[in-house]
């Protein structure tokens, strides 16, 4: 009876410390930039890691070299500048060829080491047609115009295929994103084992775009957020509230981000989703636009959600 009883007071006590722990971080998060413009020395780019490692890859890469450098300012990272850039980030992965999002992966390309940059099929041919074309910048590309220097192996991607990242322990899927209908552009899956993080590009909301792209991505990421394996959802606010639908140019405000939450969580349940860390990313200058966007997400909302701001340079764990 004794023995009996002691195995329960064991499988008790490991319960109770169990729902005491909060679960571990899997992911380090360096933002190298994380405006929508017009600083050149800050535009999307967000490295993405296993804790541990320094097998980065690049959400995005508007900023590139600064952001390093900045990373290396506030102490996230002790090595040079061109260690980061050419041995720690181990590839790229591009939502869309806007400029904002290419420009640091086109500046910092003859500095670069050899690695893969991934991206679906439009955002691929716009980089090798008008930027890796031989005219406006070296091909770097190993296919495409002009003489391709195979720098950088050029992978497409489709939507229904999960691949793994080279020289990480890290995949990737793709899922399309409204981006002013019918241009496209990419929301990123990436994991780890059975851990996940989602980013997401330049989109506009479902209403305005007349698509079902945000619909079905949250389908298709609402188990995850269920069973706590999506530990991060960076997606972009660009505007405020006062920005109307007609000039959002595909992007989204804080009551159109609102909107989309309600969708994912009618399928997730609230209590879920808030333990999945959402981070506002592609806010756009001018400065009192960026602290109304901010107070206007700080407000109090029905899914008890708070919102993360990312600084250029510090390393988030999710």
């Amino acid at each position: 009876m004794r023995k009996v009883f002691g195995w329960v007071l064991l499988f008790l006590m490991s319960t109770i410390v169990s729902f005491g722990q909060k679960a571990k971080p899997v992911f380090e998060v360096v933002p190298l930039g994380v405006y929508g413009g017009i600083d050149e020395r800050n535009l999307s780019a967000y490295l993405v890691a296993p804790i541990g490692t320094k097998e980065y890859v690049c959400l995005d890469a508007g900023t590139v070299h600064s952001g390093i450098e900045k990373a290396i300012e506030k102490g996230t990272f002790s090595v040079p500048s061109s260690t980061v850039l050419r041995q720690y980030i181990k590839g790229y992965c591009i939502s869309h060829a806007h400029l904002d999002h290419v420009s640091g992966l086109i500046i910092n390309s003859p500095a670069d080491s050899t690695k893969t940059v991934y991206a679906i099929a439009p955002a691929m041919k716009m980089m090798q047609n008008h930027y890796f074309n031989d005219q406006t910048w070296a091909n770097f590309g190993d296919e495409g115009l002009g003489k391709p220097l195979k720098k950088y192996h050029f992978e497409t991607l489709s939507f229904a295929k999960t691949i793994p990242i080279s020289n990480t322990s890290m995949t990737v899927q793709a899922f399309p994103l409204s981006h002013v209908n019918p241009y496209e552009s990419t929301a990123f899956l990436i994991k780890k084992d059975n851990n996940a993080i989602l980013y997401l590009g330049d989109t506009g909301p479902d209403a305005v775009e007349k698509t079902t792209n945000l619909a079905d991505l949250w389908k298709a990421i609402a188990p995850l957020i269920k069973k706590q394996e999506l530990k991060g959802i960076l997606i972009e606010v660009s505007f405020p509230n006062e920005q109307p639908d007609a000039f959002l140019f595909g992007h989204l405000t804080p009551k159109h981000l609102m909107k989309e939450m309600q969708v994912l969580a009618a399928l997730t349940g609230n209590e879920a989703l808030q333990k999945c860390k959402i981070i506002i990313t592609h806010l756009k200058p001018p400065a009192a636009a960026i602290q109304k966007i901010k107070q206007q997400l700080a407000a109090p909302n029905d899914l008890g959600l708070t919102f993360v701001f990312p600084e250029q340079g510090v390393r988030m764990e999710l």
